[in-house]
């Protein structure tokens, strides 16, 4: 089965083509995506990449929420799509009310760009699938309005129901409980800060654990049609 990966370009997105090559280097097949799209082109998955689409006005993620090609993917993440977002993407989720909660700005008021330890919650979702649990990462960072933060009723809720799907060790932007990654309640759909697609070469990453993250997803769907 050739997996087909579909990536959303917003006015500002910054890492559509690394998420791009990043799907290319998975050996499934990259889809780039337009945001006034009203077709998905039969992708099997989505991803949100990062950057500032639309400027990050108003609130992070809050104008890119009401593209039109938004409207096919909060149908499709509903009817079991998988939709990763990451970082800016991982905002656009929270403002579709795909996943709960919202970012706000560094507790430090600073931008963070590191190489960030984290530790995998839990393998039970489609993004997440090929890690073991409790395993140790290291993705790239980089934001300025990174801080997870969700009602207690909301962090009680995650935390229950095993929807934290990565936590930071060492909490650099002060996420309420450490939290770097989350999940909807049918697993298919992750966001997360950091960034998966820059751990995916030697060349340029001290390690390639954002690999699994795009073989994840290809296990998940080859499953699904054996």
């Amino acid at each position: 089965m050739s997996v087909r990966i579909g990536v959303v370009t917003f006015p500002g997105s910054l890492d559509d083509h690394d998420a791009l090559r990043a799907v290319t280097l998975s050996g499934a097949t990259p889809v780039p995506l337009w945001h006034l799209a009203h077709d998905l082109e039969g992708v099997d998955a989505v991803v949100l990449p990062g950057g500032f689409s639309y400027g990050d006005y108003l609130r992070c993620g809050a104008i890119a929420r009401f593209s039109p090609i938004m409207s096919e993917i909060i149908d499709a993440a509903n009817k079991g799509m998988p939709v990763l977002g990451i970082c800016n993407g991982f905002q656009v989720l929270c403002e579709a009310h795909l996943l709960p909660g919202a970012m706000i700005r560094n507790e430090g008021r600073t931008f963070v760009c590191t190489d960030q330890r984290l530790r995998v919650e839990t393998n039970d979702t489609v993004w997440s699938c090929d890690f073991e649990r409790g395993q140790q990462i290291t993705i790239a960072l980089k934001n300025q309005e990174g801080n997870y933060q969700a009602s207690p009723e909301t962090l009680k809720m995650l935390e229950d129901s095993n929807r934290v799907v990565f936590r930071y060790l060492g909490n650099p932007n002060g996420s309420a409980n450490d939290i770097a990654g989350i999940t909807n309640e049918r697993g298919n759909v992750v966001g997360l800060m950091p960034h998966p697609e820059h751990n995916v070469e030697s060349l340029t990453a001290p390690s390639l654990d954002g690999r699994p993250f795009f073989s994840s997803v290809q296990r998940y769907l080859s499953a699904l049609v054996g």
